[in-house]
């Protein structure tokens, strides 16, 4: 046994077995989306993760249209028919609700998506859905093996595993936002801008309507996707840890008189969502995707929209063989994620803020509308005035 350079972990001696085009390192949604996106160029994909499938995370478990576009570009096309019965549930728009007003009525605001429809789908069914289709792609996995360190040369990357080295020209980090990838490639340094806790619950109820509803109150945020034609997902945010369901519940009281009384499906998942900015997300032949290349808060229902371009993204730089191109791509895709992050983020900080801008969106529901076509990427954002510099500027470094 030897020390690896990079992390200082014993590894083996014995020479990689094999050489890959591409080692992805987590096979989360952003590690499956990267892997199919570079099979797709002919690449030689291998995928390590500790886990073994199905793995199933905290999440909204809605994906936008432009989530089901940004699918589509990468390959996958008619969900609908890819999914089984009662896997997934259609999403026509979103609607926000705010507080109760003096005449027992919730201050309510929607629109609807300006073209095709979003969909609700189950987490795990979303990740059987994808593994599938890398494994039809001649995708290899490596379930329950984690990585213990690396070597990199110019010519491609060593990866050490509990098990055997791998040589690859490239090595993808998609291993979340703790990336042990992006701290031995040196690609820790970021822009923290906000960093909140989430909890998610699912209900066994059929759903009361096809909008994304997210509630409102001082505590935070609870987003209500449907996700099947007896259940829904719901995820709450905030800053502060939630003792539990009932008690996240107990701040949203439309939420509450609808699923006071609704079985829950399954145990309730903790996790932490940041708006996070990497300064770099490549470095010689390794690259980072997904939440590990950094992040936007849950409440935008982007992150997987992100994850899906920047797969398509890095995998036409894999096969140009030029990295840079995706350094540059993931700049411009983080951006209208990332301005509505923050400006969400602002209703949440202010509360006299929050009540008029629910009250104007309520008034005049176009403007909603066309805030919901920039939203999903169907109207431009110079409308807002303000350019990627000037969004970019760090809050502060972590």
């Amino acid at each position: 046994m030897r020390t690896n350079a990079v992390s200082g972990n014993p590894v083996s001696c014995n020479p990689p077995a094999w050489k890959a085009d591409v080692v992805v390192v987590g096979a989360g949604p952003a590690g499956l989306a990267a892997a199919i996106a570079a099979a797709r160029q002919g690449l030689h994909v291998e995928v390590i993760d500790a886990a073994k499938p199905p793995i199933d995370k905290a999440c909204g478990e809605g994906l936008m249209p432009d989530s089901i576009e940004a699918l589509a570009a990468i390959g996958i096309t008619d969900l609908d028919r890819s999914l089984c019965e009662g896997e997934s549930h259609p999403l026509c728009g979103i609607r926000f609700i705010g507080r109760e007003t003096s005449t027992n009525r919730f201050t309510t605001a929607e629109a609807r998506f300006p073209a095709a429809p979003g969909r609700g789908i189950r987490r795990t069914a979303l990740h059987q859905l994808l593994s599938d289709r890398a494994a039809s792609l001649g995708v290899r996995f490596q379930w329950e093996n984690s990585v213990q360190g690396m070597d990199s040369t110019s010519d491609g990357v060593t990866v050490h595993t509990n098990r055997q080295p791998l040589r690859a020209r490239y090595l993808i980090g998609a291993d979340g936002p703790r990336s042990r990838v992006a701290t031995w490639a040196g690609l820790t340094q970021a822009t923290l801008i906000s960093r909140r806790i989430g909890l998610r619950q699912h209900y066994t109820i059929a759903p009361w309507t096809e909008f994304v509803e997210v509630h409102w109150s001082g505590f935070g945020q609870a987003y209500v996707t449907p996700n099947s034609a007896n259940e829904v997902c719901v995820a709450f945010i905030a800053h502060k840890k939630f003792a539990g369901q009932a008690e996240a519940l107990s701040h949203f009281p439309a939420l509450y008189r609808r699923l006071v009384h609704a079985p829950r499906s399954g145990p309730a998942r903790g996790s932490i969502t940041l708006v996070r900015k990497l300064r770099r997300v490549i470095s010689g032949n390794i690259a980072l995707i997904g939440d590990a290349s950094g992040s936007v808060d849950a409440i935008t229902g982007e992150g997987m929209a992100l994850c899906f371009r920047q797969a398509a993204a890095l995998a036409s730089a894999l096969g140009a063989n030029n990295l840079a191109a995706y350094q540059r791509a993931h700049r411009r895709i983080q951006f209208r994620p990332t301005l509505m992050s923050r400006t969400l983020l602002l209703m949440d900080r202010y509360p006299r803020l929050r009540d008029q801008t629910l009250n104007v969106l309520q008034r005049n529901p176009r403007l909603f509308e066309r805030l919901l076509r920039i939203h999903v990427g169907h109207s431009p954002l110079h409308l807002f005035g303000v350019g990627v510099d000037d969004l970019l500027q760090p809050d502060y470094t972590c």
